[in-house]
């Protein structure tokens, strides 16, 4: 699973890299902690215009489904298995039209070994961006005014799928990975195969985990309340 993760610069500079046409506002602070609930930045295609707009948005992580009667339900949904998801409820709509790309500088998995639990950093070798496969939605607090912006609330969650390689070593779940240049196949609105899609994505996920490094990290990051570059220095 992926329950902690990095996004170590601003949002605005992945414009370039995944070819963004509008970015939102107030988009998130880059963040050595990010937790479930945090705002983050995630990219995705609107299909409202023709072609779809690929919009840079500030999204809470765990997903919202639109007949949700309160944010609550998003802190269980902050990732999918992509096994799973076309028969789950709770993302098959998501999957069919409102797929995003979660940027990343790396994410923290926690290995258990004899009951201890030893949190690891892993990241792209040459520190370019990560990216993960996931879904958003939006949902409508039906206790806000009718004409209050804020009652819209954007949420994604990270799919995931079994650990394959040195990944396998720490945790048997991992984000399902994807390349920038995947990225437009993965984001596109109008695709109609997403059984095809999904599959592809899922097969195609371990080719990247040879290009990843991980390292033992400071137990701090288990505290949500600590942030900080010091939290990924590999430990003395």
């Amino acid at each position: 699973m992926c329950g902690r993760f990095v996004v170590g610069s601003s949002g605005s500079e992945l414009v370039g890299v995944l070819r963004v046409d509008v970015v939102g506002d107030d988009l998130p602070q880059p963040s050595f902690n990010i937790a479930p609930t945090d705002r983050v930045a995630i990219v995705l295609d609107s299909a409202k215009t023709e072609p779809p707009t690929r919009r840079l948005e500030a999204a809470r992580w765990g997903l919202i489904p639109g007949w949700a009667k309160d944010v609550g339900i998003g802190a269980k949904a902050i990732n999918a298995r992509a096994e799973e998801v076309e028969n789950k409820p709770m993302f098959r709509q998501a999957l069919i039209a409102r797929r995003a790309v979660i940027p990343a500088s790396g994410y923290y998995e926690w290995k258990t070994e004899d009951g201890v639990k030893t949190p690891y950093y892993i990241h792209p070798a040459d520190d370019e961006p990560l990216f993960f496969a996931g879904l958003y939605e939006w949902w409508k607090d039906p206790a806000k005014a009718a004409d209050d912006p804020s009652r819209w609330v954007l949420s994604f969650t990270i799919m995931t799928r079994d650990a394959v390689g040195q990944l396998g070593s720490i945790h048997d779940r991992m984000p399902l990975f994807i390349d920038a240049d995947y990225a437009d196949v993965w984001l596109d609105p109008t695709t109609e195969n997403v059984g095809d899609l999904l599959d592809a994505t899922i097969d195609a996920a371990p080719a990247l985990v040879d290009g990843m490094l991980m390292r033992e990290v400071d137990r701090a990051v288990g505290n949500v309340r600590n942030n900080g570059p010091q939290l990924i220095a590999p430990l003395s």
